[in-house]
């Protein structure tokens, strides 16, 4: 028996940054996001023996222990061996990994990654866990039992799919389904153009600056987040409406209060990629993810889509939206 898990990465619209805690504890996050058509991959196959094999095609790695091993964090795959340690597993299987997106691009690759794996362990164990804790435990794995700073939106995001409104409370995260017409879905995803800023980073350090800017009530860092929150809630209002210019709008305002959040988060040769889009069409846009590098995303003008590949060209990822989350199936041998 084989188990496969294939999960989307998604773009943040909206929202980002409010929710990390203790913001989503004190005040409540909003975002909006949607996932798209690059994914994580992951195949699981039981074994007979307490043995545990696992390989990263992407980066050519891997391990291999013993299940009861004691669980050492070096870096070396930590989510994998988070996720083994939390769901207690104890029987021996191979875990082969891949993903379409590398980490620190701002797509949120890595806690897709780790959701993928928990799906696989759900299905092979018939554990039966339901859309939010599935979600759920993928956080509590990343953030908590594995130590990587970083917001709540990403395991929702895949978990469920397609266009999200995500409310998140202390004690509860709500889930909304955005229901757009069909004519403004495929608007808008032919004027959005992602854009690879051809640089990594580690969303974690970002993260803590802003973090430390929060709850030492620095006044910039508090009003942006309390502004990027009421901008998630505009911005569902202007799905609704299919108002796709307005949208772009929003685009822009979000990141002009993104860069409130920390020192990190932008440089000069980001606003110069920015600037260019801008320039050549751009109603708006804003860098995913953290921030300090990963992709650009930008809304442009009607029949301004040509312009802006010709002089982005050396940037452009194509991508389209998808509508499903993560899922599962079994493969017979």
């Amino acid at each position: 028996m084989i188990i496969r898990a294939k999960a989307p990465v998604r773009i943040s619209l909206a929202g980002g940054g409010t929710d990390v805690s203790p913001y989503i504890e004190e005040k409540g996050g909003i975002v909006i996001n949607v996932t798209i058509n690059k994914y994580a991959y992951v195949t699981l196959v039981p074994r007979d023996d307490k043995k545990v094999k696992i390989k990263s095609l992407d980066y050519k790695n891997g391990f291999e222990m013993e299940i009861g091993d004691e669980t050492v964090y070096d870096g070396n795959l930590d989510l994998v061996k988070a996720a083994i340690k939390v769901l207690n597993i104890k029987h021996g299987f191979e875990l082969l990994l891949h993903s379409d997106a590398a980490p620190g691009t701002g797509l949120g690759s890595s806690s897709t990654m780790v959701t993928a794996v928990i799906g696989t362990f759900d299905r092979w164990l018939h554990l039966g866990l339901n859309h939010y804790e599935l979600a759920e435990l993928a956080y509590k794995i990343e953030r908590e039992e594995a130590g990587i700073k970083g917001g709540k939106q990403d395991q929702f995001a895949t978990v469920f799919g397609g266009i999200n409104y995500i409310e998140f409370h202390a004690d509860r995260t709500v889930v909304n389904q955005l229901r757009i017409r069909p004519e403004v879905l495929d608007e808008l995803e032919y004027r959005l153009i992602l854009c690879d800023t051809k640089r990594s980073r580690v969303s974690a350090n970002v993260i803590a600056e802003q973090v430390k800017g929060y709850t030492d009530g620095n006044k910039d860092v508090v009003r942006a987040l309390d502004a990027t929150r009421e901008l998630a809630i505009r911005m569902r209002e202007a799905f609704v409406m299919g108002k796709i210019d307005k949208i772009g709008q929003l685009l822009n305002e979000g990141w002009q209060l993104k860069k409130k959040f920390s020192s990190k988060i932008t440089d000069p040769e980001i606003d110069n990629i920015y600037e260019l889009g801008r320039s050549n069409g751009a109603i708006g846009g804003k860098l995913l993810g953290a921030g300090g590098g990963g992709y650009i995303l930008f809304l442009c003008e009607r029949d301004k889509e040509g312009m802006m590949e010709e002089k982005l060209r050396d940037h452009i990822t194509p991508f389209s939206f998808e509508s499903r989350g993560l899922h599962t199936w079994k493969v017979d041998e």
